[in-house]
């Protein structure tokens, strides 16, 4: 599958995909918080984001932010009949890439796909996003669309391995399953965390990132530019809040710039469950800032070896290809 398939199904339809079922609720009233030795919420363990609630709220649901569990019964059987009709002919990218009846990348045991919709204080969302009150991602400035455009051309570049994007390099995940924002995408959207007073490392599946949030510290000069951007971490009460800034302009997340802003908030609130809420912000991408939220949920461990089959065979399949393409062109 190329990059281009890939990433369009990234980005259209981040949060379609799933494999555990989350049930984030208040806390039980027999559960306290676990706490590391020195006292704070102990958030270690290995966790799943996957959920059919999509990132932005489909026309389908006609404005309702909750689903009553009969009204989201409904919807997900019709995600699993739909998964099961497919024929590898339908002209969707979601259905092309349960299967591989047609030329579908993969098929549905590579999809990590899931059967319900996340469920937040006691009931299930429609969207990831809840802020706006629409549950749509907010337009872009006219900088921002010129600046995606830009970034399609140099796109059609194929002189050098760098020509490439980071994601079609094996370099980084496609869509954002590493974060920040860490998103369900297609597969792997499993997470290991581990915990210090000094650091906090979320290892992603995904490609094998590795996030270090250090506790207490400043961000590092702005001419320190990193894919992931710069995460400083704090606690306010039993919530975990992490700090990013500090990106490069390559990995881009739905177009942002390199002044993109994200503060991620992580709640511990019952026995398998954290809830994550998070804030996008950059002025120079997006009218306004944004937040989603939805549960990360336990599920059994460990993380397992990660590798990217495209970086291994279709980075030499693309750059012969357009080799093979420009000596078709002279021989004309």
């Amino acid at each position: 599958m190329n990059y281009r398939t890939i990433s369009a199904l990234a980005l259209a339809f981040t949060g379609f995909l799933a494999a555990q079922t989350p049930t984030a609720k208040t806390s039980s009233k027999n559960w306290t918080v676990p706490r590391t030795p020195d006292g704070k919420p102990d958030l270690q363990g290995v966790w799943t984001n996957a959920t059919l609630t999509p990132l932005e709220r489909p026309a389908a649901v006609n404005g309702k932010a909750t689903f009553t569990d009969a009204e989201a019964a409904v919807w997900e059987k019709k995600s699993k009949d739909d998964e099961a009709k497919y024929d590898g002919k339908a002209d969707n990218p979601i259905a092309d890439s349960l299967g591989s009846g047609g030329t579908g990348g993969y098929n549905a045991l590579f999809v990590d796909h899931g059967t319900e919709l996340a469920r937040v204080d006691g009931v299930k969302r429609t969207s990831l996003i809840i802020d706006p009150p629409d549950g749509k991602v907010p337009p872009i400035t006219q900088e921002a669309k010129a600046r995606n455009a830009q970034m399609m051309r140099s796109m059609s570049r194929f002189d050098s391995v760098k020509d490439r994007p980071l994601g079609e390099r094996c370099l980084t995940s496609f869509g954002s399953s590493s974060g920040p924002p860490m998103l369900p995408v297609l597969y792997n959207n499993n997470y290991e965390i581990v915990q210090t007073p000094e650091n906090i490392v979320i290892l992603v599946e995904m490609v094998h990132d590795a996030r270090i949030v250090r506790m207490n510290a400043t961000h590092a000069p702005t001419s320190v530019r990193q894919w992931f951007g710069d995460s400083i971490g704090h606690w306010e009460g039993d919530t975990l809040v992490v700090d990013t800034t500090n990106f490069t302009d390559k990995t881009r997340f739905r177009g942002a710039s390199e002044n993109l802003h994200v503060i991620e908030r992580f709640t511990r609130v019952d026995a398998k469950t954290i809830l994550y809420r998070v804030t996008i912000d950059d002025s120079s991408t997006f009218a306004k800032s944004w937040t989603i939220e939805y549960p990360f949920v336990a599920t059994k461990g460990p993380i397992y070896e990660y590798a990217c089959h495209e970086g291994n065979y279709a980075m030499s399949d693309i750059l012969g290809g357009a080799r093979k393409a420009e000596a078709e062109k002279e021989k004309k």
